[in-house]
């Protein structure tokens, strides 16, 4: 344990002194092991943009939840509903495919109609176009600066950015407030002057009011109804300013019948700024203008400016699904898959969009380039089995084209998963591996990364039943050739019943086959990796091969208190080793340094054998 270093004491007198000296020792902290990535097309969401959230709601505030469209969207719900807790998901789209939903506020303070502020979605597809966006000018100096809210409509998020100013060099400068603090919209401007305000907005009322005893025909919408603004027998004292005048004028309007199903009078708005009032309906429908009609408005001064409650967003597009070389990306933009390059702490990766390629041959050039990437980022691919797979004939001939990417960073997964689509409430067929990355992670936080995500534990939560049944027979044909088999067994249900890399078959005879190995060794490599980073520059000499034995052995130890290895001592389940032997005279000139750690993995018992002997004459207990 760490101490404080405090000055040495001064001995003046007989006794005993104590000096606090600090450790020498450095410890080595265990990396994360299920933050898994998704990586896909989804409803919405920034392009090539890895994102990490900790929940399904902060997918559906992200992403957009669900779509029939996106198996990337099921797969993380599956995912939490099966132990997940960390996800990292990258939206992607098929190259210059997509529109963002964008409106033009025009100004008319110069007396001329003209754009001053465009409005676009963050980010391009569909639903942008439930964007709405509302101005005001209910600021502190009214006459320069205005506040802008915006309202998603479909998703129910709102922002709001107030005192805001169209000149560059105001701190309060609205492409710069807006762009930095907004997930939803990003603006330009165009033009100079502000945007009108939404909704109706008077003329300036002079110092002195006029008389408000007057009857008014009020239109919103296609619903026409007419009130008096002050009635002296009903209203009490007048209103003397325009403070009193908007609510006076708020109250009366609210009470006026509704047509059914609206909220368009009952949750009207009225704003005082400056001499003027502003009154909006209290809808986000942009038809829903409020409109003061006759002579007596007209006197008022009450229709200044006459727009929409909101300012709605238009022409949002969805990109078309990516494929195989959108999926792959490019390293150089950090686009596809290669969005991880930059993102830490990520121990597995989905793709279940390649289980619907109709070309077995571009699943496999995903997958492919997807083993590349784990290899470098010590990551573990959860690769789904073609939706073509209907049978377990089917499953033992398309194996052959999996040959070129028999990797052992990577496990392949069949059957799929019947559930009930949240979206329709029918049952629908759906890759695995989302469910099967909330097993792993599940499996990770309840034994560790060393035991295997399957057997009787690795229950898949939610799903209703397999797209094939598996007999012990079958699963037998299949488990040899390195197909991890989903299984339906009595009182248990659908689970994982089978945990080998895509190396793991038994021809290839590989020290990688099974998954927790293969997994633990990638935690364990990760760990030394980070941990050892205070070695770079430090005196390659004795002193610090010792410190190195000291750290790496003291991790490993943990582990082995844990029962991630096998043999009954530290000596029988791990050794590290760094001296003379490792590092030669001619590695300290070069100014490296090297460390052997060798580890005893445990195995998974894949298959357990009962001998049972018949026996004649009594027991005695």
């Amino acid at each position: 344990m760490p101490t404080h270093a405090v000055s040495a004491a001064k001995p003046t007198y007989p006794g005993v002194y104590v000096e606090e000296l600090p450790s020498s020792a450095r410890t080595i902290s265990t990396v994360t092991t299920s933050v898994t990535a998704f990586v896909g097309h989804t409803r919405r969401g920034p392009l090539n943009e890895p994102v990490r959230i900790t929940s399904f709601a902060e997918f559906e505030r992200r992403f957009g939840g669900l779509s029939s469209q996106s198996a990337v969207g099921y797969a993380v719900h599956q995912f939490f509903g099966n132990g997940g807790t960390v996800a990292v998901v990258v939206r992607v789209a098929k190259a210059r495919s997509g529109k963002a939903a964008c409106v033009t506020l025009e100004s008319t303070e110069g007396h001329s109609e003209c754009p001053v502020l465009e409005v676009h979605a963050k980010e391009p597809g569909v639903w942008g176009n439930g964007l709405r966006v509302a101005v005001d000018y209910d600021t502190p100096h009214c006459d320069e600066t205005f506040n802008l809210r915006v309202y998603d409509a479909r998703g129910g998020a709102r922002e709001a950015f107030t005192g805001l100013s169209m000149d560059a060099s105001h701190g309060r400068y609205a492409p710069t407030v807006i762009n930095s603090g907004s997930r939803l919209i990003r603006v330009e401007a165009v033009g100079e002057g502000r945007p009108d305000p939404s909704g109706t907005v008077s003329k300036p009322f002079g110092h002195e009011l006029p008389d408000l005893a007057v009857d008014l025909t009020v239109k919103i919408g296609e619903v026409e109804r007419e009130f008096t603004l002050y009635d002296p027998d009903c209203d009490g004292e007048a209103p003397c300013n325009v403070t009193e005048l908007a609510q006076l004028l708020e109250r009366k309007l609210r009470a006026l019948p509704d047509a059914p199903g609206k909220h368009a009078f009952a949750g009207v708005e009225v704003t005082a700024f400056g001499r003027r009032v502003q009154v909006v309906a209290g809808s986000t429908d942009p038809e829903d203008v409020v409109r003061f009609l006759g002579e007596c408005a007209n006197d008022l001064g009450l229709e200044a400016s006459v727009n929409g409650p909101v300012f709605p967003l238009e022409g949002g597009e969805d990109g078309d699904p990516p494929g195989p070389r959108d999926l792959i990306g490019n390293e150089a933009d950090k686009s596809g898959i290669q969005a991880l390059r930059g993102e830490d702490d990520i121990n597995l990766l989905a793709l279940p969009e390649l289980a619907a390629y109709e070309s077995v041959e571009d699943m496999v050039t995903v997958v492919s380039a997807a083993q590349r990437l784990c290899q470098e980022r010590r990551i573990f691919l959860l690769v789904d089995a073609p939706s073509t797979w209907v049978s377990v004939d089917s499953a033992r001939a398309g194996l052959a084209a999996f040959e070129p990417v028999r990797g052992n960073h990577a496990g392949l997964y069949f059957p799929h998963l019947q559930l009930t689509d949240p979206l329709t409430g029918r049952l629908r067929s759906f890759p695995p591996s989302g469910a099967v990355a909330g097993v792993f992670a599940r499996t990770d936080a309840e034994r560790g990364v060393w035991k295997a995500p399957a057997g009787t534990e690795a229950r898949l939560a939610g799903v209703h039943s397999l797209t094939v049944k598996l007999t012990d027979r079958e699963n037998g044909l299949l488990n040899p050739l390195g197909l991890n088999c989903l299984r339906t067994f009595p009182m248990v249900g659908p689970l994982v019943w089978g945990a080998r890399t895509l190396e793991g078959s038994d021809a290839l005879d590989s020290e990688w086959k099974y998954v927790p190995v293969r997994r633990l060794a990638l935690h364990v490599e990760e760990s030394l990796h980070r941990g050892l980073q205070w070695v770079v520059f430090e005196p390659n000499d004795e002193n610090l091969w010792q410190q190195i034995r000291l750290s790496a052995s003291s991790y490993l130890h943990n582990l082995f208190r844990q029962g991630a290895f096998k043999g009954g001592t530290p000596r029988e389940a791990y050794f590290v080793k760094c001296d003379h032997d490792t590092t030669t005279d001619e590695d300290i000139a070069n100014g490296v340094v090297n460390v052997l750690v060798g580890i005893a993995p445990v195995k998974p018992a894949e298959f357990v054998i009962v001998k049972i002997q018949q026996t004649s004459g009594q027991f005695e207990l």
